[in-house]
């Protein structure tokens, strides 16, 4: 199946739907082809390749060589799935991606998601939410500059996972895609 683009970015804060997006893309996708990983595996990846201490440890220049590395996946391989933080942001200037800036417009959602996950308090969630934000926000300042990552201007597409549904969500990645929906099939137990 021809698609408009050759790749996908999923980015967007804690608790919108990344990884719920990408899941549930892969029925659709993988069949062709597709392969799907997150900025932490790649993370993961390539400390354990490169024999490298915790990210929180390294130089800023490991910082860029993980940004090369999602780029060459985007670029040389192609037909590639990534959900991280700023995956959208890191591919930028790459026309043959889609990416995707997933938001959720109520904190109170986003706090019961990452209270749920983690199995934690309501109060812990909140204070969660707002130290990995800030500081993620800031050290990412620190090595790329003074940019708004989550800008809408970087993204193709930007959804609010609070009023639209998961596979509402999918729906509309798929049509940005050019899916033929004719073709999906519908698993009925």
């Amino acid at each position: 199946m021809k698609l408009k683009f050759q790749n996908v970015t999923i980015s967007g804060g804690i608790a919108v739907g990344k990884n719920t997006l990408m899941n549930n893309l892969k029925p659709y996708l993988e069949p062709y082809g597709w392969k799907f990983t997150s900025g932490g595996q790649l993370l993961r990846d390539f400390t354990r390749e490169n024999k490298l201490p915790r990210a929180s440890l390294v130089e800023d220049k490991f910082h860029h060589k993980i940004d090369q590395r999602t780029r060459d996946l985007l670029i040389n391989e192609g037909h590639y799935v990534i959900e991280a933080w700023l995956s959208g942001f890191v591919a930028r200037d790459l026309n043959n991606t889609l990416r995707i800036l997933l938001i959720c417009d109520n904190d109170a959602i986003r706090i019961d998601r990452v209270a749920n996950r983690d199995t934690t308090t309501i109060e812990q969630a909140k204070e969660i939410i707002k130290k990995r934000e800030e500081d993620n926000f800031r050290e990412w300042k620190r090595i790329y500059g003074n940019y708004n990552f989550l800008d809408p201007k970087y993204y193709h597409l930007v959804i609010d996972t609070f009023s639209s549904g998961q596979m509402e969500t999918v729906g509309k990645v798929l049509d940005a895609l050019g899916y033929d929906h004719g073709r999906i099939i519908i698993n009925k137990k």
